[in-house]
Formats: C-alpha cells, structure tokens, sequence
C-alpha cells in the first residue's frame, strides 16, 4: 500500500504547529515574583540558568497532533495498493428480482441491477430500453481490478449497440430465463393484437384489402382459451380517409396517401408511434434509412429511420401484386406485424450467447481510496480529547 497526497503544497500548513509552541510558551509560568522587606537588603545572587520546561505537555502533544491532522486533511491523502475484492453480480433489465436475488454467488456479494447508478438488488427493477453496452463498460471502469464480475441476462438483450463490449476483465456471463407475468392457471393469455390505425387516400383503396387480411390472421393468432372457444378480441384495424384525427390511443399507423407527410402525424411519430408510409409519401431523410424488409432477391421493401421517440417506416413499392408479390405469401401477416411491433430497430437487440463481453481491454487506472473521512473522525476525537484535558488543566490550576 502507497499513501499520497493530491494536494501536497497544503502542507505548507504545517507551520502553524509553532503555534500551541509560541502559547506553551508564553503561559508556562503563570507566577509573579513578590518582595519580602526582610529580604530586600540581601545581597543579589546570579540567578540559575532556567531550562526550558513545557508545562501540560500531554496537552502541548494533543495540540501539535491536532494542527498535524488538518494541515494533513487539506493535502487529501490518498491510498493506493488497498484493492477492494469483493465480488459483483448485476441484472440486467428483464431479468427477475428473485433471480438476482438467489444467484449462486458469495454471500458477500454486491447484487447490482445493470442501470443508471448502479441500484441495489431490493430496489425496484429498472424497466426500458437501457444502454447496456455503455453500463457494463462504466461498471468495468469503476470496479477495482481484482473484483470479479457476474452478469445476468435474460435470452434476447434490449439497448445494445453496434460494438461488442471489449472489458478488462473476464465477466461471467450468465444467459437466465426471462422475467415473465404470473399467469391465472388452467388459462393460456391471449396473444396481444395490435391495432392497425389506417389512413388512406381514396385512389389507395385497392390496397386496404392486404391490410385487411393481415388484421384478419392476427386475431386468428390470437389462439384459444383453455375451455376451447376462441376469446373476444378488439377490433384489430380502423380504416378511415387520410383527413380523419388519428385515435388518441393509436400506436401503428399505415399511412397510405401520396404527397408531403402532414406535421400532425410526424408529431404523433416523434411522439412513440410507428407509421409504415406509402412509397409515394413525401417525408424527408427516409431515403437513408436502413433496411427493414428484403424481399428473396435482396431488394429493399421496406426501410425506416428513428424520429425521436418513434420510427418512421415506408415501402419502397406500391402495395399491389403486380409490384409486390410479397402480399400474397402466406407469412405476409406475420411479417408486417413483426416490422411494426419491434420494439427496437437494430443494432439496438441482440441474442445474449453472441454479445458477451470480450476481455483485453487495458486496465483502468486504480481509484485511490480517499483517507479524508477517517481524518476527519480522527480529528473530532482528537478535539473532544484535547478540550477534556484543557478543563481538568484549568480545575487543577491553584485559585
């Protein structure tokens, strides 16, 4: 272990331990000399030399080590050599509580959810898409280098990025189940049907057919309850010309009408919705969009760009046979309904097995522990010790 000092020139500050000095002193002798008339007549004899004697010195000591201890304080010391081994499991979102909980690990464990300050196992478990790549790479940062790191992911990682984490150290990366909502039994749940918003104009409804159909094999997929018969489902599309207000709950539009994309539904875009645009639709920079849909020969369908909280998708074809034959397959339904309900476009998901972190990444330099708070403490009992003696000085002190 090394101590150092990140601001060495406070030690200038030491020189005020001549102070208690100069004070001990001045009062070591509180004594005045007094003149007897029988004595006065007396020859003067030469005075002894006076040795310098410290009066109180267990308080002169308490004193100079209390000047110490500050002056020290304002150069904040620091060590290093002190690494700090105890061992982290963190969660990443999607991952169950209790799992993070049971997690076969030391007992002395820190057990960390994978999210913005790094919070403790009994809070809440964070929820969202959350940049799990730029986590585990400020967790790597921050962890003493002798600290091992477990992290726990469920199959399929939401909030990655385009890079692999490259870490310092080697990660035991643990692939769990997925946290999942507890089910009534005897039921099987419903598959979730989305409901397509549609907008159109009039030359377009030829077109609204293929739409019609998709929103058909959705309630099929539906599936059935466990008593056999098929339960009650809401409406999956709402079709409606391009001039009528988009339903306050709306989440997936298809808006088929050539020309300039009105400002109210780019709005409602940048707001978390996902609109799949006519090829005709006039909306700026979704020519460099990235690829969403290919069809068998590696031509682009469908591409899409980010808009603030929402994407904004658009076929690069007209929705008829002739140019897409695509419509008439039979995964065209559950293709479309995948394009629109990805809850992230990529690199943004990944498979947990392929995006475990890589080890070679150069150390980060070791955070020194900070010494302030135990000089602090020590400074306070220093304190109260050197006020006790300074009052059993004055109550010994002759009236």
């Amino acid at each position: 272990m090394n101590l150092a000092l990140l601001l060495p020139a406070a030690l200038a500050a030491l020189a005020a331990v001549l102070l208690p000095l100069l004070i001990h002193f001045a009062r070591r002798s509180e004594r005045r000399p007094t003149d007897f008339a029988a004595l006065r007549w007396l020859q003067a004899q030469a005075r002894p030399k006076r040795n310098v004697r410290f009066d109180e010195w267990l308080l002169l000591t308490l004193r100079l080590l209390l000047v110490a201890a500050l002056a020290l304080l304002l150069a904040r010391p620091v060590l290093f050599g002190a690494p700090d081994t105890t061992p982290w499991v963190v969660a990443a979102p999607g991952v169950a509580a209790e799992t993070l909980r049971t997690a076969g690990v030391p007992d002395d464990a820190e057990r960390r959810w994978l999210a913005p300050g790094f919070p403790e196992a009994s809070e809440a478990p964070p929820s969202g898409r959350l940049p799990v790549g730029s986590l585990l790479r400020e967790l790597d940062a921050t962890l003493p280098a002798h600290a091992a790191l477990t992290v726990l992911v469920p199959e399929v990682i939401d909030g990655v990025d385009a890079e692999r984490p490259v870490l310092s150290r080697t990660v035991d990366w643990r692939i769990v189940p997925a946290a999942s909502e507890t089910v009534d039994a005897g039921k099987t749940p419903a598959a979730a049907i989305p409901t397509l918003v549609v907008r159109h104009a009039p030359d377009r409804a030829p077109a609204l057919r293929y739409l019609r159909a998709a929103s058909e094999a959705w309630r099929s997929d539906a599936g059935k309850g466990a008593d056999g018969t098929t339960p009650p489902t809401p409406a999956a599309i709402d079709i409606a010309d391009a001039a009528r207000p988009l339903p306050a709950d709306a989440r997936l539009l298809a808006w088929l009408a050539p020309g300039p994309l009105p400002a109210v539904v780019r709005d409602w875009i940048e707001a978390g919705g996902t609109a799949l645009l006519d090829a005709r639709t006039e909306f700026p920079g979704i020519e460099a969009g990235t690829p969403r849909w290919r069809d068998a020969d590696g031509d682009v369908l469908v591409r899409g760009i980010a808009l603030g909280r929402g994407q904004a998708l658009q076929w690069t074809r007209a929705l008829t046979p002739a140019e897409m034959p695509e419509l008439l397959e039979a995964d065209f339904p559950q293709r479309l309904r995948t394009l629109l309900t990805s809850a992230s476009p990529a690199p943004a998901r990944a498979a947990a097995e392929a995006h475990a972190p890589l080890a070679g990444a150069e150390p980060w330099p070791e955070t020194p522990r900070e010494l302030a708070p135990r000089l602090v403490l020590l400074i306070a009992a220093l304190f109260a010790i050197e006020r006790w003696f300074a009052g059993s000085a004055r109550r010994r002190a002759p009236g």
